[in-house]
């Protein structure tokens, strides 16, 4: 019997890494996050600019406004090529995430300008009632307008 045989798919070069959690939606928890997501990168020899901030927000995010008593939210992180995928999945899908232009004196409404500005992308995405994901991609390989360097806090500069 013979077959036909498709080309194999482009595959990614280099290893795919991941690693997921689930957390409770409070403010330990989006803290025990962020420590995880950290030590997690520094164990991949990943730079550490970027992405913990990140997740600190993400996870807020999910601690604040995607909280259900007695339902915990998920962080998962993937590094696959050159980027770091972050996904935050919480049980709060009525609530998608906005970006909005906080108020100069008010004390949040922050975080997701912030994931804006060190995310290369983001989003959101609607999961299995009653879940949704917001997720948050980070270019590894340093971008001509944006230096990756560990250690340096958050990079200035343009964006994409």
């Amino acid at each position: 019997m013979n077959r036909d045989f498709a080309a194999p798919a482009a595959r990614p070069t280099g290893p795919i890494r991941n690693t997921s959690v689930l957390l409770s939606p409070t403010p330990r928890g989006a803290r025990l996050a962020r420590l995880l997501a950290t030590e997690q990168l520094r164990a991949w020899g990943l730079p550490l600019d970027r992405a913990p901030h990140v997740v600190a927000e993400l996870a807020a995010n999910a601690a604040t406004h995607g909280r259900v008593p007695g339902r915990d939210f998920r962080l998962t992180l993937y590094v696959v090529g050159g980027t770091l995928r972050i996904e935050v999945c919480d049980t709060r899908g009525d609530r998608a995430p906005a970006l909005r232009d906080p108020a100069g004196a008010a004390e949040s409404g922050r975080g997701l300008v912030l994931v804006d500005a060190l995310a290369d992308r983001w989003g959101a995405v609607p999961g299995p009632p009653p879940r949704k994901t917001v997720w948050a991609e980070i270019d590894l390989a340093p971008h001509p307008a944006r230096p990756c360097h560990a250690g340096d806090g958050p990079s200035r500069g343009a964006r994409r």
